[in-house]
């Protein structure tokens, strides 16, 4: 008896917050349902029997059509209202030198930089991207370099600043009384390495900050899809090394890293949002107010994903 090709695995969305109640689903379940037979009594008062058996006829199509109407409609909505007014425009582009390099090209470079690096599933940039990214990268962990977040941030500045014209505009400032993680990436964080475990470089899907741009860093951080974290100083650093192009001219679209979070005061006030920019003089380090849109600015963001 033959027996049916496998399926073949699909990536979803891995969501940060975890999977729906089921009190939530019944909620949504009762008062979609009443939505759906307002409309129903809505359209069937502007029906007469000829229009109403060409919409029957139609059966296939139509409910195809409310369905994909109804999704889109909802997913419309997941997305907050909050700090809706901290949105510009922009037409910021990305360098057109900009190419992301093969996954394995930016591992065997990472370990060049950063010797004693192991590891990488390579093979997984190989699969479909996840909605909203744009390419796959490789990001070390930053425990593989350092004991802190902060001293792994420190070291891949240095290298940075070897590679690269730099300017660092917040030097001796970038301890844990300035500078930590939102508890959305560690999160995100956490789950990539569980997933790649025993790996020093992750792969991960991402895009590297058209998709925000325009966006106040805290509107960005609203307004991300359940499986999307932002990227803080460190990842967003090792991407600069791994793709120089990206922040190359001065017309291009600058980065914010509102994975992290930064204290001007180190009086535990977190309300700046890290940033790389580039002009003549290179790329330059520096923070800016979380709550201040320009059209400048966009967010990396990374996305979570499972396979079913």
């Amino acid at each position: 008896m033959a027996t049916s090709p496998a399926t073949p695995h699909q990536i979803v969305p891995l969501h940060l917050s975890g999977n729906t109640t089921e009190l939530q689903n019944k909620t949504l379940q009762e008062f979609l349902g009443d939505a759906v037979q307002q409309a129903y009594r809505t359209a069937i008062e502007q029906l007469d029997k000829q229009s109403a058996q060409t919409v029957l006829d139609m059966n296939k199509k139509l409910k195809l059509e409310v369905t994909e109407k109804v999704v889109e409609i909802i997913r419309r909505h997941t997305i907050s209202d909050k700090y809706k007014d901290e949105e510009v425009g922009s037409n910021r582009e990305y360098p057109p030198t900009y190419r992301v390099r093969p996954v394995e090209a930016q591992a065997t470079e990472l370990r060049k930089l950063f010797p004693g690096l192991g590891s990488c599933l390579e093979k997984l940039s190989r699969k479909p991207l996840p909605e909203g990214a744009e390419a796959w990268f490789a990001i070390p962990r930053w425990q593989a370099l350092a004991p802190t977040y902060n001293e792994a941030v420190e070291l891949m500045l240095a290298v940075l600043a070897v590679k690269r014209k730099f300017s660092n505009r917040i030097i001796g400032k970038l301890d844990d009384k300035f500078l930590r993680q939102s508890e959305r990436s560690k999160l995100a964080e956490t789950i990539l390495a569980e997933q790649q475990q025993g790996n020093d470089l992750l792969v991960i899907g991402a895009q590297a900050g058209k998709l925000h741009r325009g966006s106040s860093a805290r509107r960005t951080r609203v307004s991300m899809q359940g499986n999307e974290f932002g990227l803080g100083v460190f990842a967003i650093g090792c991407m600069l090394l791994t793709h120089p192009e990206r922040l190359s001219t001065g017309d291009t679209l600058m980065i914010d890293c509102s994975g992290d979070e930064y204290s001007v005061r180190s009086d535990y006030t977190f309300d700046r949002v890290p940033l790389f920019d580039y002009d003549m003089a290179g790329i330059e380090f520096s923070i800016f107010y979380e709550d201040r849109a320009r059209n400048l600015w966009g967010t990396p963001t990374g996305f979570l994903y499972k396979l079913v």
